[in-house]
């Protein structure tokens, strides 16, 4: 089987989940099974693709990524995409993102993978100017077959977009946060909170703020670490001030994975407060470090978490208060949930995640 992963992702994603995925599981088929695939991205600026252990086939040339260079990169992409991936034949094209063209040869079977509605369900966290939704809705039309990575986002999918339910088959993602953590990150001298990643909208930042500025327990014993993201805006300094938060127990930090998994490492709690994932990989990479999770109960994060979380209700920041305080205060309770992280993360690995892919492969060529 000749499997060819389009442009798209590649040409204007450096770092991040999503190229991460579609790396993790064209170099696992590459090795593992009996396939040849090939990265159809005439320029891209993917790290990933750059790794000199991957045996991966990539069909382009790695270019900086400065400014509003994306554009002509894109452009450019667009323009030469078509014929390289003919000339490669592939079996099935698996589209990156969400484009209103098509890039796979006549013939060839076109997978998409969907990863959440949060542009359909949140259209007030986006700009107006933001095509997502609508190229999405023609991607998804134009597939063969569509993965949907939770159960949360294929039922989104078939209530949204009304796509056929035998069009849609769900694979979970893995997780890939293996690096050896750092002995210690210098910033830090108190115990902490952690929180990862972007902070805008629906991921729900302000009702941390909240939660965390409504003890005063809390915030004697404990600092907020925030990885990722960008730094605090000065939207959030203010927030923070008018809350009455010490702006000295709130620090951001950003670095490599090995800060990351530090971090996780000696939190005492991993907090993920969002209105609504179509995953939450970080909630898995906690685990993998024993750090106990404490998240919401929307969206998709329980079909994540399971048991292995202590749930809370994202639109009460009293509820998050609580769920925080019972995590520190048991040891028995944090125990428990160290214990069921441990088991949880064996759902789910980057070797599953590609043998259920290339199923769907072999069952849209069917």
């Amino acid at each position: 089987m000749r499997i060819a992963f389009d442009h798209q992702i590649f040409g204007w994603q450096e770092y991040g989940g999503i190229s991460r995925y579609f790396y993790e599981i064209a170099n696992i088929l590459s090795r593992n099974f009996d396939t040849t695939v090939g990265i159809v991205s005439p320029i891209y600026v993917n790290a990933y693709l750059a790794d000199e252990s991957s045996c991966l086939q990539v069909m382009g040339r790695k270019m900086p990524k400065i400014g509003r260079a994306g554009i002509l990169y894109c452009n450019i992409n667009q323009l030469l995409a078509p014929s390289i991936t003919a000339c490669f034949h592939p079996d099935v094209v698996h589209e990156t993102y969400y484009s209103e063209k098509r890039f796979a040869p006549i013939g060839s079977k076109i997978v998409l993978t969907v990863f959440d509605m949060i542009h359909e369900r949140f259209p007030e966290c986006f700009s107006p100017r933001d095509s997502t939704s609508r190229r999405k809705a023609i991607a998804v039309k134009r597939a063969d077959h569509l993965i949907c990575i939770s159960k949360q986002t294929r039922d989104d999918l078939i209530d949204l977009l009304g796509v056929d339910p035998a069009k849609i088959t769900v694979v979970h993602l893995g997780f890939s946060l293996t690096k050896p953590p750092a002995k210690k990150v210098q910033q830090i001298t108190r115990p902490y909170l952690l929180y990862v990643g972007n902070r805008d909208g629906y991921k729900n930042f302000d009702a941390l703020l909240a939660a965390y500025a409504a003890n005063s327990a809390l915030q004697r014993d404990y600092d907020l670490i925030v990885f990722g993201g960008g730094i605090l805006t000065t939207q959030e300094r203010k927030l923070i001030d008018r809350l009455g938060i010490r702006a000295d127990r709130i620090q951001h930090l950003g670095g490599d994975d090995t800060v990351l998994a530090s971090l996780y490492r000696s939190a005492a709690l991993f907090v993920y407060p969002s209105c609504f994932e179509g995953f939450g990989i970080p909630i898995l990479e906690a685990m993998s470090f024993d750090c106990p999770v404490v998240c919401s109960n929307a969206g998709s994060i329980p079909e994540v978490a399971s048991n292995a979380a202590e749930l809370f209700d994202p639109r009460s920041p009293n509820d998050l208060e609580k769920a925080i305080e019972r995590v520190l205060n048991n040891t028995s309770l944090r125990q428990t949930l160290i214990m069921a992280g441990r088991e949880r993360i064996k759902l789910f690995s980057w070797e599953q995640c590609s043998r259920e892919t290339l199923e769907v492969y072999r069952r849209t060529l069917a």
